[in-house]
């Protein structure tokens, strides 16, 4: 079994008020290894060296505390989950999370089930794409934060996460190095689902590289029309 080191990256999150106790620490390492296990035989995730799943997946995750204000039992889903980041790495660090993890493909989701079960931890894995979710009433306007990490560009991002939101909600879309130039593309696609302007907050990981949170308040409701059908979204984004 890979020991992951997690104990390294505990006084970095102290520094920003996020506790991993004991039991965290344990239940990331598991899901590490499982990360890595699994990967070999479907394709999770192209990060593979510990030292790296350390601090680009996990740290990356946590930072989500640093610059996101979580509500203790907050409703949370995380949009094109895929191996599970950022939801999984924040429902370990704060199990009073209600988690929803959705993805358009179901072997992601039986991964998944997989690390909620070895790590006793539970969460709702949901089958569906994006744009039939949110036409769904009991996804639509149901979440407190719904959040993405590297799942589309930011204008396209905007009508598959923006109709989860309830109003009052939060907005929260995990960026790299084009998070500036993809954000001056996407105003329009935020006044128009019913967010306020959002705000870029950016970060620095091991290795100078950017990361950058793009964050909004939902300030009404998202009209019904939104989302479109998938093709409709990509070809002609808000």
């Amino acid at each position: 079994m890979i020991d992951f080191n997690i104990e390294k990256i505990v006084p970095l999150c102290e520094n920003f008020g996020l506790t991993l106790d004991g039991i965290a620490q344990n239940r990331l390492n598991t899901y590490g290894n499982l990360l890595l296990t699994w990967n070999e035989k479907m394709n999770l995730t192209a990060i593979k060296e510990p030292k790296d799943v350390l601090y680009k997946h996990f740290f990356d995750c946590l930072l989500f505390f640093k610059d996101v204000s979580v509500p203790k039992g907050a409703e949370i889903i995380d949009v094109g989950t895929g191996a599970g980041f950022p939801g999984m790495v924040l429902k370990i660090a704060r199990p009073d999370i209600n988690l929803t993890l959705l993805d358009g493909l179901n072997k992601r989701l039986i991964f998944l089930n997989e690390v909620l079960k070895n790590i006793e931890l539970e969460a709702q894995t949901v089958h569906l794409r994006a744009e039939d979710a949110g036409k769904l009433s009991n996804y639509r306007e149901q979440f407190d934060i719904a959040c993405a990490r590297a799942v589309a560009p930011l204008n396209v991002l905007c009508e598959y996460l923006i109709p989860f939101i309830k109003k009052g909600g939060q907005f929260v879309a995990m960026k790299g190095a084009s998070a500036s130039e993809e954000l001056s593309l996407s105003k329009n696609a935020f006044s128009l689902l019913g967010c306020e302007k959002p705000n870029i907050i950016c970060e620095t990981l091991t290795g100078n590289e950017s990361r950058a949170f793009i964050i909004s308040k939902k300030i009404s409701q998202t009209p019904s029309k939104y989302p479109r059908l998938g093709g409709k979204i990509t070809k002609n984004a808000l």
